[in-house]
C-alpha cells in the first residue's frame, strides 16, 4: 500500500525515527535519571518521587534480585497496581538483566498460575493487597523468591503506618507469611550492600513479556524486545511533539497515569514516555473511584491525559468534573478501545482538548496509529500510521484488499513483536511472510490514508448474511439521549442465524425500551436494530476499561 499517510503528517513529525537510538530499553531509563535527576518523576497523595530516587532504589533493588542467583533472561513477575513501587521495580528488574512479567493485580488464582507457568517466572514483586492470591498456588508455581511490598511504605514512617492501616482496614487484610518473602524496603536495603553488575543488553533481547487479555482463549505472552519498545517510546514522543510543544519552555509536563501500567499502553505512553522525556506521572492507584481521580488531579496542573473511552466518559458525566483545572490540557490520547463520538463531543466541550483516538496491541508495543496530537476535534477514525510503520488491509486469502474495501489490518514496524513466548504455531498465524502482524481487527482506509476500525473479526455479527459491526451499534446508541454506556453482541438467533443484543446503561432513568427501539429505528437499517434490549447499572469491562462483550455473550439476559 502506498503511504498516503505521510502527506498528512503533522508540521514536524518525522517520517521516520532512529530505533537504534539506545542499545537497550535500560540504556533509555539510565540515561533519563542522569539527565533529569532531582525532578519529580512521580506524583501521588501529597508525595513526590524524584528520577534520582528512583535510579537509587531500582539498581539497589536490581543488586538484591541478582544476589537471588537469577541469570540475565529469567522472568521476574511484577503484580502491583500504579503506587510507587512499580517503576521502582519495572527499571530494577530490567537493570538486573531479566525479562519483566506484568500480571493483573486483580488475576484470579488460576490465570495468575496460568502467567506464572507460562512465564516460568522465578520471582515475583507483588503488593500485599493480592498476597492471599498468590498463596493458593505458591506451591504449583515456578515462583519461589518473593517481594512484598505495601502501599503505605514508600510515604514515610507515619504517613505510611496510616496508609497501610487504612488499606489493611479497607480490604479486611490478614497477615501472611510464605518461606523465604522479603520486604519491598528490605530487598532495597540489602541491595545497597550488594555488588550490582550492569548487564551486557542487546536490542534483540527480551525486556517484558506482555500478556494478551486471554478473553478469547488462553492469554499469550506478547515477546516485547528492548527495541521493540526502544521504538515505540521515540515514535510516540515524535508524534506527541505538535502538542507538548504547547507546554511553556520550563514547565514540567504533567500526565494523568490512570491507565495500569501492568498494561501496555500505561506502561509505554505513560511510564516509558514520561521517564524519557521528563515529566512527572501522577498515579492513580484505582481509577474506577471517580471521586478520588477528581480529589487527585485538583492538586496538579494537568498537561497530558492518555485514557480509555470509558474513564473519558465516566468523569466528564460526573459532577466532580470542575473540581479539576483543565485549562493547561495539550493532549488527550484515547486507545484501548473505540472512542466514542458522544464522549469525545462531551469531552471537547468540556475541556477545549480533543481526544486524539489512537490505535494499538500488546503485540504492538502498543503504539502503531494516532490522529494528529493537532487535531482540533474528533475524526471518528484511529488516525495514521506513526513514524516507521506500514498497514496494509489483507482480505481472507492473506492478499490486499481492493481499494475501497475493509480487510484485516496488518502492521509491520520495530515496535512489533517478536513472537509469542514458546508458541510458534500461534506466532505463524499472525505473521506473514514479509514481516506484518495480522491484528484480526476489520478496517478500511480513506484517500488520505486514515484507517478506521470496522470491527474485530471475532465480534462481527452475521444477521441473515449481512456483517453488523458492534461499534457502529454503540456509536449511535451512545449519542441517544440519556444514555451513558453501550454494548452490543450478536446471540443466536433460529432465524437469522445471529441477532442483535444491546445492554445499555442509563445516564437517565425515565430512558424506556420502547425509545431505544424508536431510536434504532430512526438511525439503524432493518438488520442492525436489536432484537435484545437489556438495561444494567454496569457493563463487565477489564481493570484497562474495554467492555467484556463475551460475558454479555455468554451470561444469560436478565
Amino acid at each position: 500500500m502506498e503511504k498516503l499517510w505521510l502527506k498528512h503528517y503533522s508540521d514536524g513529525v518525522p517520517a521516520d525515527i532512529d530505533p537504534g537510538r539506545y542499545a537497550s530499553l535500560v540504556d533509555l531509563i539510565e540515561t533519563a535519571f542522569a539527565h533529569h535527576g532531582p525532578k519529580p518523576a512521580y506524583k501521588m497523595m501529597g508525595a513526590s518521587k524524584s528520577f534520582a530516587q528512583l535510579d537509587d532504589s531500582s539498581r539497589a533493588l536490581a543488586a538484591y534480585l541478582q544476589s537471588l542467583g537469577l541469570t540475565k533472561g529469567d522472568r521476574v513477575a511484577i503484580m502491583m497496581p500504579n503506587i510507587f513501587q512499580y517503576p521502582v521495580a519495572i527499571a530494577a528488574v530490567l537493570r538486573a538483566g531479566f525479562v519483566a512479567v506484568n500480571v493483573n493485580p486483580l488475576y484470579t488464582p488460576r490465570e495468575l498460575e496460568h502467567q506464572l507457568k507460562d512465564s516460568g517466572a522465578k520471582a515475583l514483586i507483588i503488593v500485599e493487597n493480592f498476597l492471599a492470591t498468590f498463596k493458593e498456588v505458591a506451591e504449583r508455581v515456578p515462583t519461589k523468591h518473593v517481594v512484598l511490598a505495601a502501599i503505605g511504605d514508600s510515604f514515610g514512617f507515619l504517613k505510611g503506618l496510616v496508609i497501610n492501616y487504612v488499606v489493611r482496614k479497607k480490604n479486611n487484610l490478614q497477615p501472611l507469611e510464605l518461606p523465604g518473602m522479603v520486604r519491598f524496603n528490605d530487598a532495597v536495603k540489602r541491595g545497597r550492600a550488594l555488588p550490582y553488575q550492569r548487564p551486557d543488553l542487546k536490542a534483540d533481547d527480551i525486556a517484558l513479556l506482555q500478556y494478551t487479555g486471554g478473553t478469547t482463549g488462553v492469554s499469550k505472552g506478547a515477546v516485547l524486545l528492548h527495541r521493540n519498545l526502544v521504538a515505540n517510546v521515540l515514535q510516540a514522543e515524535a508524534w506527541y511533539q505538535p502538542a507538548l510543544k504547547k507546554i511553556p519552555a520550563g514547565e514540567q509536563a504533567h500526565t494523568v497515569c490512570a491507565l495500569p501500567l501492568y498494561h501496555i499502553f500505561g506502561f509505554t505512553a505513560n511510564l516509558m514516555l514520561s521517564l524519557h522525556m521528563g515529566g512527572v506521572n501522577v498515579l492513580i492507584p484505582n481509577p474506577r473511584d471517580i471521586p478520588a481521580v477528581f480529589k487527585e488531579l485538583s492538586a496538579h496542573r494537568i498537561h497530558s491525559f492518555p485514557a480509555v473511552n470509558t474513564l473519558f466518559n465516566a468523569m466528564a458525566n460526573h459532577p466532580d468534573f470542575n473540581s479539576v483545572d483543565w485549562s493547561h490540557l495539550v493532549i488527550c490520547v484515547g486507545g484501548g478501545m473505540a472512542v466514542q463520538q458522544a464522549t469525545a463531543k462531551l469531552w471537547l466541550e468540556k475541556t477545549g482538548c480533543p481526544i486524539c483516538e489512537g490505535y494499538g496491541l500488546s503485540e504492538t508495543s502498543p503504539v502503531a496509529t494516532c490522529n494528529p496530537t493537532d487535531s482540533t476535534a474528533y475524526t471518528g477514525t484511529i488516525g495514521l500510521p506513526v513514524c516507521n510503520t506500514e498497514l496494509k488491509l489483507l482480505d481472507d486469502e492473506g492478499h490486499e484488499s481492493a481499494p475501497g474495501q475493509p480487510g484485516e489490518i496488518a502492521i509491520k514496524g520495530p515496535q512489533v513483536m517478536a513472537g509469542y513466548w514458546q508458541r510458534p504455531d500461534e506466532t505463524a498465524k499472525v505473521m506473514t511472510a514479509d514481516g506484518f502482524f495480522r491484528t484480526g481487527d476489520v478496517g478500511i482506509v480513506d484517500e488520505r490514508g486514515y484507517f478506521k476500525i470496522v470491527d474485530r473479526k471475532k465480534d462481527m455479527i452475521l444477521v441473515s448474511g449481512f456483517n453488523v459491526y458492534p461499534n457502529e451499534i454503540e456509536d449511535v446508541l451512545t449519542q441517544m439521549p440519556g444514555i451513558l454506556e453501550c454494548a452490543a453482541v450478536g446471540v443466536p438467533d433460529e432465524k437469522a442465524g445471529e441477532a442483535v443484543k444491546v445492554v445499555l446503561v442509563k445516564k437517565d432513568a425515565a430512558v424506556t425500551e420502547a425509545a431505544v427501539r424508536a431510536y434504532c429505528e430512526a438511525n439503524l437499517t432493518g438488520y442492525k436494530r436489536p432484537k435484545i434490549v437489556e438495561f444494567r447499572d454496569e457493563l463487565p469491562k477489564t481493570p484497562v476499561g474495554k467492555i467484556l462483550r463475551r460475558e454479555l455473550r455468554d451470561k444469560p439476559t436478565a
